[in-house]
């Protein structure tokens, strides 16, 4: 059999009835379309004009932003682009959109539907190709334009578009695919068309731009028209239906030029009031158990709130709270250095062009708007100063009131807020999302923070962007990262790396019998979910205890439940983890405990010493009579790798414990945090 067929076979598995039916009439659907039937091939006559701005007055703009702004229009007009680690690529300008800027492959020109994305024969890497076409360089063009008023950037916005409107044309090619690549192309070109002026934009003036505008907003009607037939459902209803959901929203009430529009709008933004409150938990979570995924979530929920709100089209207050609930969970992860752990799948596409400055993080960006939005000096205290992307969205009188929430020095600070808002977070335990912070004198810079995970594997029967991660912790000390979760780095190309990456043994967990918690079924399937159960969670000034375990292991010969009851002591600085296996037979057992790249990691006898520039942590398994291991930079494995960038890996050491067990055992790790150091700064 071959593996796309078995994979097929397993993906089927993963679908009830209504869900097969539901693509069966899809496949139906689509072979209509390949001969003609049911396409936007005539598009209605556009009548009216386009609605307002996300936000009004647009906002000015400090000059050094603006000259960082220009200076990026001007690279992207001598055809140098920057995607995932390629931050220098040479692709022209315009550049050949249907061909892969990674490999050079160039992607079929025949009925979109019908090409397979997966296959890198034909398509080559396509995240690198869809995300060079969600076109957020048409927002840089545009904000270049806008700053400056130079003719230059809005006619190189037009040659761009123009150019795409002929290699692309509808619906051929890979561009005429994914609902959801069509619905950021859709957000970006929201922006940008109102950046340059809207319908009074210069660029539409003369027989030319005439012909420009009617060839953009056919193009908006029928990528409007593919979405609102094409939408992620059923096992596949994670972020990409909330993505889609605001691009067709945006577009609606952007181009209500056509009767639809309003139908459009309406039906778009039930379901994205649905899906938000549908695919995050009640204290804030995103289903998905990637944090990565719930940031972004996050601020596409923010960007479609203000596109409503500019037009009293607001959304309700429990769509508005459950927004505000997840930036809670992003300031309850967020280290005192402003980092975020890398749970779960991340693959660092970029949403909305204003918001790719170099200079800005997406997360301090996020944060700074709910500062604002919903009136929270905690969110503000965590982002060290407004940033540009913030200015953006919410329009420069935003900066005024972020000041008021976060003043700049010492006194005004306390006048603004008790000391208590500072040492944040205020939330530790979030329950139904199955996540833990344990630690002590957490947002202070001599902080131990330690996030356990106790949820999930993922979201709905693929679980797709989780990973077999069930009771890892990550381990950091005054914001510096010592024991970590490593990251993502490939999606398509390469099969191997990915199951390592998302696999238990790329976790601070115990791998059982060298099999993972939970059983792939490829890239973004999984057919057995480990089952996760919290126990017990306590925390006071002295000790925080977390007790949790979980069923993955139930599908071997001989079934296991692995239980882990992780212990902080606060006084002692000690972490205790005792792990705890029902079983009746033997097992082989393996303890990975991954550490921050820049760490020095050795063995003085039973005890690995993992040296950091803050702290030492000292990691021993007393009794069990085994040695440990330290193992870096293992690509045979694999084991030893930390992914910070899409696309990017380095070598980490991995301290393992590894043995064998002959029926229920327990063991004890002891992890003692040592901040005086020689290391230490």
């Amino acid at each position: 059999m071959s593996s796309s067929l078995a994979w097929r076979l397993r993906r089927l598995r993963a679908m009830d009835g209504a869900e097969v039916a539901w693509r069966t009439q899809q496949k139906l659907k689509s072979f209509a379309q390949r001969w003609g039937l049911g396409l936007a091939r005539r598009v209605p006559t556009a009548s009216g004009r386009s609605g307002r701005p996300w936000v009004w007055p647009l906002p000015a703009i400090d000059p050094a932003s603006a000259t960082d702004l220009v200076a990026g229009a001007e690279r992207l007009m001598q055809g140098q682009w920057s995607i995932f680690s390629a931050d220098n690529l040479v692709l022209g300008f315009p550049p050949r959109w249907n061909r892969d800027p990674r490999t050079g492959t160039l992607a079929p020109l025949h009925f979109g539907k019908a090409i397979d994305y997966r296959d890198a024969a034909q398509v080559g890497d396509i995240k690198y190709l869809w995300e060079l076409n969600r076109h957020q360089e048409t927002v840089t063009l545009a904000q270049a334009y806008y700053v400056t008023r130079d003719w230059r950037f809005a006619q190189a916005l037009r040659d761009l578009l123009e150019s795409w409107f002929e290699q692309c044309p509808y619906p051929i090619g890979v561009q005429w695919n994914s609902s959801l690549e069509l619905a950021v192309r859709l957000v970006n070109w929201a922006i940008a068309w109102h950046l340059i002026g809207g319908e009074e934009s210069p660029v539409f003036a003369g027989e030319r731009g005439q012909d420009f505008r009617a060839a953009w907003v056919q193009s908006v009607y029928r990528h409007a028209h593919f979405i609102a037939g094409q939408r992620s459902l059923h096992s596949s209803a994670n972020n990409h239906l909330i993505g889609e959901m605001v691009g067709l929203y945006v577009a609606a009430v952007t181009w209500p030029l056509w009767p639809q529009a309003r139908r459009w709008q309406q039906a778009s933004k039930r379901r994205l009031e649905e899906e938000a409150l549908r695919q995050t938990t009640g204290d804030g979570v995103d289903r998905e158990q990637a944090v990565y995924y719930h940031y972004t979530v996050a601020w596409i929920l923010l960007v479609a709130s203000r596109f409503a709100a500019t037009r009293s089209d607001d959304f309700s207050a429990a769509f508005l709270r459950r927004l505000e609930a997840m930036l809670e969970f992003v300031v309850a992860l967020m280290d005192v250095q402003g980092r975020l752990p890398m749970i779960g799948d991340a693959d660092d596409a970029v949403w909305i062009g204003f918001a790719r400055n170099a200079a800005d993080d997406p997360v301090q960006v996020l944060l700074a708007c709910g500062a604002v939005l919903f009136d929270r000096p905690d969110f503000a205290a965590r982002v060290a100063q407004f940033p540009t992307g913030a200015r953006w969205l919410l329009g420069a009188g935003a900066a005024i009131e972020f000041e008021r929430l976060n003043p700049g020095d010492e006194q005004a600070i306390d006048q603004a807020r008790p000391t208590a808002l500072r040492a944040l977070p205020a939330r530790r335990d979030f329950p139904q999302g199955g996540y833990y912070i344990l630690g002590a004198d957490l947002g202070s810079a001599h902080e131990v923070r330690i996030t356990a995970d106790a949820g999930p594997l993922g979201y709905l029967s693929l679980a797709a962007h989780g990973h077999a991660d069930a009771l890892s912790f990550t381990l950091g000390v005054g914001g510096e990262e010592l024991l970590i979760d490593p990251g993502t780095y490939d999606y398509h190309r390469r099969p191997h790396w990915r199951a390592y990456f998302r696999g238990t043994s790329a976790h601070n967990t115990v791998r059982v019998d060298g099999r993972d918690q939970s059983e792939s079924g490829g890239s973004f399937l999984w057919t057995r979910h480990a089952q996760v159960r919290t126990l017990s969670w306590t925390g006071d000034a002295r000790t925080d205890r977390l007790v949790a375990e979980h069923d993955g292991y139930l599908r071997l010969d001989d079934p296991l439940v692995h239980r882990r009851e992780t212990v902080y002591d606060k006084e002692r600085r000690l972490l205790t983890v005792i792990d705890s296996f029902a079983c009746k037979l033997a097992h082989m057992v393996e303890w990975h405990w991954h550490c921050g790249e820049h760490a020095i990691v050795s063995l003085i006898g039973a005890t690995a010493v993992v040296q950091g520039a803050r702290a030492c942590l000292q990691i021993t398994m007393p009794g069990c009579g085994w040695d440990p291991q330290v193992i870096r930079g293992d690509a045979v494995t694999p084991l030893g790798w930390v992914s910070r960038r899409f696309d990017e890996k380095e070598p980490c050491s991995v301290v393992r414990f590894k043995g064998s067990i002959h029926g229920a055992a327990s063991f004890l790790t002891h992890i003692a945090i040592d901040p005086n150091s020689p290391g230490h700064s």
